[in-house]
């Protein structure tokens, strides 16, 4: 697969590029919206073809699929232009401003005939897998959960994650992988409730817990924010055990990993060799436009996370519970 850039964030050139080098698939054509700094960056990386705006890379570069890591409040926007283009795309988390703009953007694309995939990297990391696996196949009844994922914005005023106008805030940014653990363990939540900080006077979250509770009692909490130092993590507690982990989200590619659990007394730890989850990502994203198939991040994961993150912004403006509904 061909992919192009749009833009030269710092995700894509640390992250998602490097990602496509190590596979089968290629970067052809990066775009910035000034051209000096999209040849800059092809220049650097080897990258055979550089644009001075988004739409001449969807009019005359070589390309199969876009990678949008543009900031929350462009995604679809941009996303729709590609689609437009008939290329594929692969956009960054959260995929939209909200569940709704969510549902017509996967929408739009399947008018289009071209798949659309939400980039959440950690959900194809193997220890991120067998975690599921563990919580799902190992562990009883699930009483208790926790997901954590903070870092801080010290001296960057201007950071565009604190623009209201862009869809910035902490709980957009990392509170999303913080909802999308949660779900991934405990299911859909059936009521939220939050509370928030703007501790920058930005206009927007700068720290934000939630609790979501389940049909079945459970209750897990979400925590994210740009106040303190770096912590990415989770926690899950059943019955008859536990299961943990650390640095969750943002593993680098060269990093062992691992995970602890106890189940009826017995303690364990498994470690995971170094495995680049944005390589994974690219690979299975291809594979399923290859195929022809639903990749696994799809419209119904993609929205259904959008809705608990709308119903916590929603719960932390009101100082109430909120239920979540279809229609939420």
């Amino acid at each position: 697969m061909r992919f192009g850039i749009i833009s030269t964030a710092g995700i894509a050139q640390k992250a998602l590029i490097p990602a496509v080098e190590r596979s089968e698939h290629e970067v052809t054509a990066i775009a910035s919206r000034g051209g000096d700094r999209a040849t800059a960056v092809a220049q650097e990386r080897g990258t055979p073809n550089a644009y001075g705006s988004y739409e001449a890379l969807f009019e005359e570069a070589p390309i199969d699929a876009v990678y949008n890591p543009l900031p929350n409040g462009l995604h679809a926007k941009w996303t729709k232009r590609a689609a437009d283009a008939g290329v594929d795309i692969l956009c960054e988390k959260p995929i939209g401003v909200d569940a709704d703009e969510a549902a017509e953007m996967f929408e739009y694309c399947a008018q289009q005939d071209v798949t659309l995939m939400e980039a959440f990297m950690y959900r194809f990391h193997p220890r991120t897998e067998r975690a599921a696996q563990i919580v799902r196949e190992e562990l009883g009844d699930l009483r208790a959960g926790s997901a954590s994922f903070t870092f801080s914005l010290r001296g960057r005023p201007d950071d565009i994650r604190l623009n209201p106008d862009l869809a910035g805030g902490s709980l957009m940014d990392v509170g999303c992988y913080a909802v999308s653990a949660m779900r991934l363990f405990f299911g859909e939540p059936e009521r939220v409730y939050a509370t928030q900080a703007d501790t920058r006077d930005s206009g927007v979250d700068t720290q934000l817990t939630g609790i979501l509770e389940f049909e079945s009692g459970a209750t897990a909490r979400v925590h994210s924010g740009f106040d303190t130092q770096l912590t990415e993590s989770y926690r899950v507690d059943a019955v008859d055990g536990w299961l943990r982990a650390t640095d969750v989200f943002g593993a680098d590619p060269d990093q062992r990993v691992s995970i602890e659990y106890e189940i009826d007394g017995r303690r364990v730890t498994e470690e995971f060799e170094p495995v680049d989850p944005y390589q994974r990502e690219v690979e299975h994203f291809a594979d399923a436009v290859e195929r022809g198939e639903t990749p696994r991040i799809d419209v119904e994961e993609s929205v259904r996370n959008m809705r608990v993150i709308d119903a916590l912004a929603e719960s932390a403006a009101r100082g109430e519970p909120v239920a979540i509904t279809e229609s939420s």
